[in-house]
């Protein structure tokens, strides 16, 4: 199994969907975050052959045009995570506020910004409690996490996504859906993951402040400005409902959600 298939606690998540304990090895390889490229990392090393399991049909496109092939539309695992977690599936008594996730590196890539200036934009646009989402690395740095707190903010993280098959925290996208759960309102600096997975449960989504800069970003991605130029409407503090609903079905594949028994069989789960 490749190691990214497990990020977030995702194969965890769809074994439990299929009605298995823990997950055996998927044969293929599992988009584990929204992608506006091929639905995978740069340099990410396919074996001849294996099939892609992707998000959306958007995202299958974009892949053939780039000449790969073997995609297999399957919808995102926190599609599949909601129907996992039923008891989730409204929000928390007394949900109220924003959460706010800014752009984060991971071990290979930093991010270069101002988190100064970011604290201004969320205090410029938003008026009820914040709570801000930082990814691990970003947590572990004082310098970094005490510009919030001191700004009054709730700072917390969801833990580790999990690398090379170490440290993976199962219970990541379950610890996510809970917070989202808890507020009415999710914005980033970036369109992200976080964000989509807000819009999909109902919560108010908004995307401003200084985007940031990903250390090293592979050109072929096109960067902030390829996100802009694709998606503007989504680029505004206080997206409109209708216009952020439509996006997120589509991009997270609302259509494309297969049974637990094709589950099984596409990912060659037998038992």
């Amino acid at each position: 199994m490749h190691h990214a298939n497990h990020f977030y606690g995702h194969a965890n998540i769809m074994a439990s969907y299929a009605g298995l304990a823990k997950p055996p090895r998927i044969w293929g390889y599992l988009q584990h975050g929204w992608n506006i490229l091929d639905g995978f990392a740069h340099g990410t090393n396919f074996a001849p052959g294996m099939p892609k399991f992707v998000w959306s049909d958007s995202v299958r496109r974009r892949g053939h045009s780039m000449g790969m092939r073997n995609y297999e539309v399957i919808g995102s695992v926190w599609l599949y995570l909601l129907k996992v977690h039923p008891e989730l599936a409204t929000p928390a008594k007394g949900a109220k506020g924003t959460i706010f996730y800014p752009f984060h590196g991971w071990e290979g890539q930093h991010v270069l910004g101002d988190h100064g200036r970011l604290v201004a934009s969320i205090n410029e646009h938003e008026t009820g409690p914040v709570t801000v989402c930082l990814y691990w690395n970003e947590y572990d740095k004082p310098e970094i996490r005490n510009l919030y707190q001191d700004a009054g903010f709730r700072v917390i993280t969801h833990g580790y996504r999990g690398l090379h098959w170490r440290r993976t925290d199962a219970k990541f996208l379950v610890k996510q859906l809970r917070e989202l759960r808890k507020h009415t309102r999710v914005a980033s600096n970036r369109l992200s993951s976080a964000v989509l997975y807000g819009g999909s449960i109902g919560l108010q989504p908004g995307v401003y402040g200084d985007p940031m800069v990903l250390e090293h970003e592979h050109p072929s991605f096109g960067g902030q400005a390829r996100i802009k130029r694709l998606w503007p409407e989504l680029d505004q503090p206080f997206v409109p409902p209708a216009i952020a609903r439509e996006f997120t079905d589509t991009e997270l594949g609302v259509d494309h959600v297969a049974g637990p028994a094709e589950i099984r069989e596409i990912f060659k789960w037998t038992t």
